[in-house]
C-alpha cells in the first residue's frame, strides 16, 4: 500500500466517522459518551458488518463494493455531495460521478469570459482564475485587478484583507466556498497542488482549518451575491455557474446585475 493511498483511506475513515457523529439516534433519550449513532446502529441500519465498519473508519485496507457504498450512504444519509465523495475517497465509480479531468484548457474556453459584458471568470480545477474579462477585473479588487499577486479564489478569500471588505457575509460565503471546494477535492485526492493549496490555506487561516476539519461538503450553487466596493459602492449580482461539458471540473461563472443597495 502506498502513502497515497493510505492517506486517502485515512481521509475516507476520517469521512465516514464525522458524518456517523451527526446523525441522531433512534432513542435520544439514551445517554451516550459520544454524538451521533453507535458502529453496530450504523452496520444495522446499512445491513453490512460491524467488523467492516470499523475497519473502514480506521483507514484499513478494505475494498468496498459500489452496493456496499450505496447502502452506506442511504444509512448515513448522505446528500448528493456528500455521497460523491464518499464513492471518490473509496476509490469506486458512482453512476453519478462526473467524468475524468483535464487541465489544457482551449483558446477558444479561455476566451469566454470577454464575451460576456457582465462580471465572468473561468476557474481551473484548483479554483484558481484562468480567464476573465474587464468588468470582472473591476468587481474583484485585490484578485483580479491588475495588481493582484495571486488568481487563486480560496487564497483570495481567507488570506487577503481585501476580501473581507468586498465580500458582504464574508465569513459566511467563504465557510460555503470551503464545503464546495472539498466536494472537487475529493474527487482528486491525490492532486498534489489541491493537496498543497489545502496545507497552505489550514497552516495560515484559522477559519479555513476549522471548516475542513468540520467534513462539510457542498455542491456549488448560485444565488444573490453582494459586494461592498471601494469605489462603486454596494453592488447587487446573481451568480450562476456553468460546467464545461467535457472537462467538468473547469468552472464557468457569470454575475449577473441584481438589485443594488437600498
Amino acid at each position: 500500500m502506498t502513502g497515497t493511498q493510505q492517506h486517502q483511506r485515512q481521509m475516507l475513515g476520517a469521512f465516514i466517522r464525522a458524518h456517523r457523529a451527526r446523525l441522531t439516534p433512534a432513542r435520544p433519550g439514551t445517554r451516550r459518551r459520544t454524538p451521533g449513532l453507535r458502529r453496530e446502529e450504523l452496520a444495522d441500519a446499512a445491513g453490512l458488518g460491524v467488523t467492516w465498519i470499523t475497519w473502514l473508519e480506521q483507514g484499513r485496507d478494505v475494498q468496498p463494493s459500489v452496493a456496499a457504498l450505496s447502502r452506506l450512504a442511504d444509512a448515513l444519509q448522505l446528500s448528493a455531495a456528500e455521497r460523491a465523495s464518499l464513492f471518490d475517497l473509496a476509490g469506486k465509480k458512482d453512476p453519478r460521478a462526473l467524468p475524468d479531468h483535464v487541465d489544457d484548457l482551449s483558446p477558444a474556453l479561455l476566451a469566454l469570459p470577454g464575451l460576456m459584458a457582465a462580471p465572468a471568470y473561468l476557474l481551473d480545477h484548483t479554483w484558481t482564475a484562468r480567464s476573465w474579462n474587464d468588468a470582472a477585473a473591476v468587481l474583484f479588487v485585490g484578485w483580479l485587478d491588475a495588481e493582484a499577486p495571486d488568481r487563486n479564489l480560496l487564497r483570495y478569500v481567507f488570506l487577503h484583507p481585501a476580501a473581507r471588505e468586498l465580500i458582504v457575509d464574508w465569513e459566511t460565503r467563504a465557510r460555503r466556498l470551503a464545503a464546495e471546494f472539498r466536494a472537487d477535492f475529493h474527487r482528486r485526492p491525490a492532486d498534489g497542488d489541491m493537496q498543497a493549496l489545502v496545507e497552505q490555506l489550514c497552516r495560515d487561516s484559522t477559519l479555513f482549518a476549522q471548516c475542513w476539519d468540520k467534513q462539510d461538503v457542498l455542491h456549488r450553487e448560485g444565488g444573490e451575491r453582494r459586494f461592498r466596493h471601494p469605489i462603486r459602492g454596494e453592488l447587487g449580482f446573481v451568480q450562476t455557474t456553468l460546467l464545461v461539458a467535457l472537462q467538468m471540473e473547469i468552472k464557468l461563472v457569470c454575475l449577473a446585475a441584481g438589485t443594488s443597495a437600498v
